[in-house]
C-alpha cells in the first residue's frame, strides 16, 4: 500500500510517501480498515516536530473513517463491510489502517465517511470539553479561541445546544462570519482588539464561567484575566506555542481553576467513547451539528495539509484522501 512516514523529525517536508509499504495487520481485538479520510491534526504537527515523541518511522494519523476489511482475534462487534470512524487509529495517513474494535463507531447511513472523518476527533473533543471538563448548563458564559476553527465551531454549536452564552475570539471578518453561523452570542476580533479580555468585561462585567484556550502561549494570561472568580481556564491546546512555566499565585486572584485535558482520559473505556461518538454522529445525522471540510488534499500532499492546518489561515477541517489500492 502507499503510506506517508516520518524518518526523521523536521518540517512538512519530512512527510514522505512511500509505496509498497506492508498492510498492517489487525491484533487481538483490532480491526484493520481501508481508509477513505483522514483527519489532519495539531498533534501530527507536534508528533512531526519532536514536540510529542513517536517512534520513527512512524506512519502519522489517529481520525480516520473507512470499510473494515479484515477483524483481529476476539472482535465480535464489527464486520467486514461496516463503515467506521475512529479516533484511535493507528498509521491513518496511508490506504489501510487499523484501530482498536472499541474505539470504532459505525458511520450512520446518512453521512460520508468524508464527513464522519472530520468529526470524529474534534467532535468528541468539543463534546469532553463542554459535557465533562466543564459542564455548561442554561446561564453559563463561555469563552471560546479559534471559534472558527474545526474544533471551535463544533464547541460553538454544542455549547448552544446546551444552553450557554458563547463569546467566540477569531482572526478576521471572515472568520467572524464563520463563527455567527456556528452560534456565537458575541466575536471579538483579537487582530483588531488584542486585549480581548477587555473587550470580555465589557460584554460580562464579572468575567466568563469558562475560557476554552486552543492557542496557549499567546493567550493564558488574558484568558485567566478574562474569568470570573471562581472561573475555569481549560486549555487544550498550544498552535501560538506551549504556555510557559507561570507562577500560580496568579490564580489567586480570583480562586481560578486550570486543567489541560486530553482526549484519552475522557474515552477511557469503550461505553465512554460510544457514547461521545454517538452523539456527535447521530447529532450530525440529525442536523443538529454541523462539520465544516475546508481542503482535502491527497495522500502525497501530506505536506502541504501540515502547511494548511499551521498556517492559521483555516476555518474548519482538513482531510487527506487516500488513492484506491
Amino acid at each position: 500500500m502507499q503510506a506517508v512516514r516520518i524518518h526523521q523529525t523536521g518540517g512538512p517536508e519530512v512527510l514522505t510517501l512511500e509505496s509498497n509499504v506492508p498492510l498492517p495487520q489487525p491484533g487481538a481485538g483490532e480491526v484493520q480498515f481501508k481508509v477513505e479520510a483522514t483527519g489532519v491534526n495539531f498533534i501530527e504537527t507536534y508528533q512531526r516536530t519532536g514536540l510529542y515523541k513517536v517512534p520513527l518511522p512512524f506512519i502519522p494519523g489517529s481520525e480516520a473513517a473507512g470499510v473494515v476489511s479484515a477483524v483481529g482475534e476476539g472482535v465480535t462487534s464489527l464486520s467486514v463491510g461496516d463503515r467506521i470512524a475512529t479516533a484511535s487509529g493507528k498509521g491513518g495517513y496511508a490506504q489501510y489502517a487499523t484501530a482498536p474494535a472499541g474505539k470504532c463507531s459505525l458511520v450512520p447511513a446518512s453521512l460520508s465517511t468524508h464527513t464522519a472523518a472530520a468529526a470524529m476527533l474534534q467532535g468528541m473533543t468539543a463534546h469532553y470539553l463542554s459535557h465533562s471538563t466543564f459542564e455548561l448548563k442554561p446561564g453559563h458564559v463561555a469563552l471560546v479561541h479559534a471559534a472558527a476553527g474545526g474544533t471551535g465551531q463544533l464547541l460553538v454549536q454544542m455549547a448552544k445546544l446546551l444552553g450557554a452564552t458563547v463569546i467566540g475570539t477569531v482572526s478576521s471578518q471572515a472568520k467572524a462570519q464563520v463563527a455567527k453561523e456556528a452560534g456565537a452570542d458575541h466575536v471579538i476580533l483579537y487582530t483588531v482588539t488584542p486585549d480581548f479580555d477587555e473587550e470580555v468585561k465589557k460584554i460580562v462585567p464579572g468575567g466568563v464561567h469558562v475560557v476554552y484556550d486552543s492557542v496557549g502561549k499567546t493567550t493564558y494570561e488574558k484568558s485567566i484575566k478574562s474569568l470570573r472568580p471562581r472561573g475555569h481556564l481549560v486549555t487544550f491546546g498550544q498552535s501560538s506555542g506551549a504556555i510557559p512555566p507561570f507562577d500560580l499565585l496568579a490564580l489567586s486572584a480570583g480562586s481560578f481553576t486550570i486543567t489541560r485535558p486530553i482526549m484519552n482520559h475522557y474515552v477511557a473505556d469503550e461505553a465512554e467513547f460510544q457514547w461521545r461518538s454517538k452523539d456527535v454522529l447521530g447529532w450530525i445525522a440529525e442536523g443538529k451539528l454541523k462539520v465544516t471540510v475546508s481542503k482535502e488534499f491527497p495522500l502525497e500532499k501530506a505536506g502541504e495539509a501540515h502547511e494548511a492546518i499551521q498556517s492559521r489561515d483555516n476555518a474548519g477541517k482538513i482531510l487527506l484522501i487516500p488513492p484506491p489500492l
